[in-house]
C-alpha cells in the first residue's frame, strides 16, 4: 500500500509499504481522510523528541473498517470510524483511572511507539481506541475530530459560563476551533494573533474581536486559552486573565525559554536538556 514516510529532517515521500494486518484486539481501517498536524510538520523539520526516523505520520484521520483481529466484533466491518491518538497500555494506574493519554508506556499513532500513522491507504488501530462516526458527520469533519477534541477539552477546562469573556491566543486551527466551541457555549470570544494569513481568516468568522498584540483592548478576561506557538505568551496569559480566573495552555511553543527561578520566561536561555520538574 502507499504511505507517506519521513526518513530524515526535510526528507519524506510516498512509499510502497506492507499493509497492516489486524492483530488480536485491533482493526484495520481503510483511510478516507487524513489531516496534517503541526506535530507532523515538526517531525518533518526534525524536531522528533522521542520519535526515531523513519516515521509514518498521520494522527488526524477517519475511514472505514475493512478487517478485524481476534477478539474484535465483526460488527465493526464497514463502519465509519475515527480514533484516539494516545494509546495507553491499559494496565497501569493512569489507564485504569481513565487517563490513558498520559500513560507512561503509551504509544502515539504516527508519532511514537512504533505505531504507523494514518497518512496511508490503511492504518491498524486498537478496538479500544475506535469511535463510530454518526451519519451526519462528513468525512472531512470526521478527520477533524482529533483536533476538535483537543479544542473542546481546552474550553471545558476554562470553566466558562454563558456571557463570560474569553481571549484565545493564537488563531491557528486549534485556536479557531477553541473559539468556535467557546462561542457555542455562550461566551464572548476574542482572538489575538499576528498579522499573517491566519488572523484575517479568523476575522471572517464573526467573533467578537480579532486583535494583534499591539491593538488588544484593556478588557477583563474571564479566561485566557493559549493556543499559540509563541514562547512569551504563556506568561502573558497569566498577566491578562482576571484574578481568580483560569488560564488554559494547549499551544506548543516553537522555542522554549527558562528562568533561574524555575519558571518559563521569554527573556532567558532555552531550558537545559537535563531539566526536570520540581517535586510535587
Amino acid at each position: 500500500m502507499r504511505a507517506f514516510v519521513i526518513t530524515a529532517p526535510g526528507q519524506g515521500a510516498v512509499q510502497d509499504v506492507d499493509p497492516p494486518t489486524a492483530q488480536p484486539g485491533e482493526v484495520v481501517v481503510d483511510v478516507r481522510r487524513a489531516g496534517i498536524c503541526g506535530t507532523d510538520a515538526e517531525l518533518f523539520r526534525g524536531h522528533t523528541g522521542l520519535t526515531p526516523y523513519p516515521v509514518r505520520i498521520g494522527h488526524e484521520w477517519m475511514g472505514t473498517v475493512s478487517s478485524v483481529g481476534d477478539g474484535v466484533s465483526r460488527r465493526w466491518i464497514g463502519r465509519r470510524v475515527t480514533g484516539d491518538t494516545m494509546l495507553g497500555c491499559g494496565k497501569c494506574r493512569r489507564c485504569r483511572d481513565g487517563r490513558h493519554h498520559v500513560c507512561g508506556f503509551r504509544a502515539e499513532l504516527g508519532i511514537r511507539g512504533a505505531r504507523p500513522g494514518a497518512l496511508a491507504d490503511q492504518v491498524a488501530v486498537p478496538e479500544t481506541a475506535l469511535y463510530e462516526l454518526p451519519g451526519q458527520v462528513s468525512d472531512i469533519q470526521g478527520a477533524l475530530v482529533e483536533p476538535g477534541g483537543n479544542a473542546l477539552r481546552a474550553v471545558r477546562a476554562a470553566a466558562l459560563r454563558p456571557g463570560d469573556r474569553l481571549l484565545v491566543l493564537g488563531p491557528g486551527t486549534i485556536g479557531v476551533l477553541t473559539a468556535m466551541f467557546a462561542r457555542a457555549a455562550g461566551a464572548e470570544v476574542h482572538l489575538m494573533g499576528r498579522t499573517d494569513r491566519s488572523l484575517p481568516f479568523a476575522g471572517t468568522l464573526g467573533f467578537d474581536g480579532v486583535w494583534t498584540e499591539d491593538t488588544l483592548p484593556d478588557l477583563a478576561w474571564d479566561a485566557v486559552i493559549d493556543a499559540s506557538t509563541a514562547a512569551h505568551l504563556p506568561s502573558k496569559a497569566v498577566q491578562l486573565v482576571e484574578p481568580g480566573k483560569r488560564v488554559v495552555y494547549i499551544g506548543l511553543a516553537a522555542t522554549r525559554a527558562w528562568s533561574t527561578a524555575g519558571n518559563w520566561s521569554s527573556k532567558t536561555s532555552p531550558r537545559p536538556a537535563s531539566w526536570a520538574p520540581p517535586p510535587a
